[in-house]
């Protein structure tokens, strides 16, 4: 089956701080740095871009209108633990701590974390 996403450029303030948190739970879910580019491959060829664009004006803001948070899988429970665990030593602030790890309903397994630039990530576990 073909990829759902081909790509997606991620444009932010401070690269080489979020070169380090992205950088850090991208890894833990699975994706690969790319040689030589600030880029993230997922095993299904899905990958991620980094970079700071001198088009971009104003701060990230998740609430306006364009693109709320970006969803990531893990294998297992486990795994979602382990993240949340690491999540604050790499920059990231968890959201919903108090109904971890259903804050999307009983039925969902999730962490929901937000960057130091306010990006909001959703790590699910995929059943």
């Amino acid at each position: 089956m073909a990829r759902a996403l081909h790509h997606l450029d991620l444009w932010v303030d401070d690269v080489a701080r979020a070169e380090g948190e992205w950088g850090w739970l991208l890894a833990a879910c699975g994706w690969q740095r790319e040689e030589g580019v600030r880029s993230w491959l997922h095993p299904d060829g899905t990958y991620v871009f980094m970079e700071h664009s001198p088009d971009q004006h104003g701060t990230h803001d998740r609430l306006r209108p364009g693109v709320n948070h970006l969803a990531l899988t893990v294998e297992d429970r486990a795994r979602l633990d382990r993240v949340r665990a690491e999540s604050t030593e790499h920059g990231w602030h968890e959201l919903y701590a108090d109904r971890y790890p259903h804050a999307g309903g009983e039925a969902h397994l999730a962490l929901y974390l937000e960057s130091s630039e306010g990006f909001e990530v959703e790590v699910v576990v995929e059943p």
